[in-house]
């Protein structure tokens, strides 16, 4: 069983910084592509960020130059540093782990989401 977990959401104010993380476990072997998404109310979800296995890495340009996304293959762990936050970022983040190998099989996953607001 592989599981996604996601952390690092909360309130932040205009202008400030937010680091998610999300770690994947269970018996994996590979994992080719990790990214985020987003759902802000009343949206339809969104893509972020996502970065292969080779680190290419691909934004939303709503994001770009202020949000960062990083993996530690390793540890099977991607990350979203986000800067200069604004109210418009305010959604629920959710981590996506694509092309997972594992015991199972090749599949692809979700976390559960964690809440990001930005508000003063």
């Amino acid at each position: 069983q592989v599981q996604l977990v996601e952390s690092g959401g909360g309130l932040v104010q205009p202008g400030g910084s937010l680091r998610l993380s999300c770690a994947a476990s269970g018996s994996i072997f590979s994992i080719n592509a990790m990214g985020w998404y987003r759902q802000g109310p009343g949206k339809q979800r969104e893509l972020v960020a996502t970065i292969t296995r080779g680190g290419s890495t691909n934004y939303a340009d709503s994001v770009k130059g202020r949000f960062t996304i990083s993996r530690d293959n390793a540890k099977n762990t991607v990350y979203l540093q986000m800067n200069s936050l604004k109210p418009e970022d305010t959604a629920v983040y959710y981590c996506n782990a694509a092309g997972v190998y594992s015991r199972v099989g090749l599949w692809d996953y979700w976390g559960q989401g964690t809440q990001v607001t930005v508000s003063s």
